[in-house]
């Protein structure tokens, strides 16, 4: 229907209530004044009393035809005073009545730091979203190291292009351990040149990755139907790792003729065999 002026705002309406303090009386004041006992609904022990019969009422005085007692619980809607508001009532708003993107971070309850950072998660708590893959190494041989034939040896991987977390020992023992609290899944790569000395060729060539001391992943060539004089075996493998286990990587060479081979290191910008991890985030 048109209105004459500004349109009045959208209103809500809900029943104003008190709540009394019973004792062995029948007089009680009430907090709004009412015309009569008809204007208000009373409830005593949950149990609607019949106005003019139970009580009456006039002004903001409330007569009871018996009196209560303390033990009573007692309380009045206002049923001739609606409370109006331009804002809904607690507890009367749903889902379906809020805007996409009306609620400001600072009116969620959860807690953490709330900003672009961060993240809802389904435990109420903010957290920061993604994270940084470490710890993480990369290193490689920085020069030629020999390889008896049918021997399992060591490659000492000596010098890091990176290690985050000081995790990768390139000195003494050549492994990279997981540091305290840096358990979970890592990404584990590696790469070896293998060449055999002057003319001497290859029935096979291994790369082995060695967990806690025990061999946990190999890869190779086998070259006895056609012998060959250099090769590269490489591997790339997930792991789950606990703190304070590690990684080494080892290499085997086997000739025809029992001849040793070379592992080769760099060559300019050219990092021929190298050995790294990386954590998975999760």
């Amino acid at each position: 229907m048109p209105f004459i002026g500004n349109q009045p705002a959208l209103s809500y309406t809900s029943f104003a209530k008190q709540d009394f303090t019973t004792s062995a009386t029948t007089s009680y004041t009430l907090s709004q004044p009412v015309t009569n006992e008809n204007e208000i609904a009373l409830f005593i022990n949950f149990v609607r009393q019949e106005p003019t019969t139970a009580y009456t009422a006039s002004g903001t005085s409330l007569t009871l035809t018996s009196a209560t007692s303390a033990s009573d619980d007692m309380y009045a809607i206002f049923l001739g005073k609606a409370v109006q508001t331009v804002n809904p009532p607690a507890g009367s708003v749903g889902a379906s009545q809020i805007a996409d993107g009306s609620i400001a971070l600072g009116k969620l309850s959860a807690t953490g730091t709330k900003d672009s950072t961060t993240f809802l998660r389904g435990d109420n708590t903010f957290a920061t979203a993604g994270g940084d893959n470490t710890p993480a190494f990369s290193a490689y041989l920085s020069s030629t190291q020999s390889l008896s034939h049918a021997s399992i040896t060591k490659i000492q991987f000596d010098t890091e292009h990176y290690d985050t977390d000081s995790a990768y020992d390139n000195s003494t023992n050549y492994r990279f351990t997981v540091p305290t609290g840096k358990g979970g899944k890592y990404l584990v790569t590696g790469q070896l040149f293998i060449e055999g000395n002057a003319t001497s060729k290859a029935n096979g060539v291994n790369a082995y990755l060695y967990l806690n001391g025990a061999e946990a992943m190999r890869c190779g060539i086998d070259f006895r139907a056609n012998p060959g004089t250099n090769h590269s075996p490489s591997f790339a493998t997930n792991m789950n790792l606990s703190a304070g286990d590690y990684l080494e990587l080892y290499a085997r060479w086997d000739s025809p003729d029992s001849s040793a081979a070379s592992c080769f290191g760099s060559s300019s910008a050219q990092y021929r065999s190298h050995f790294g991890a990386i954590k998975i985030i999760t």
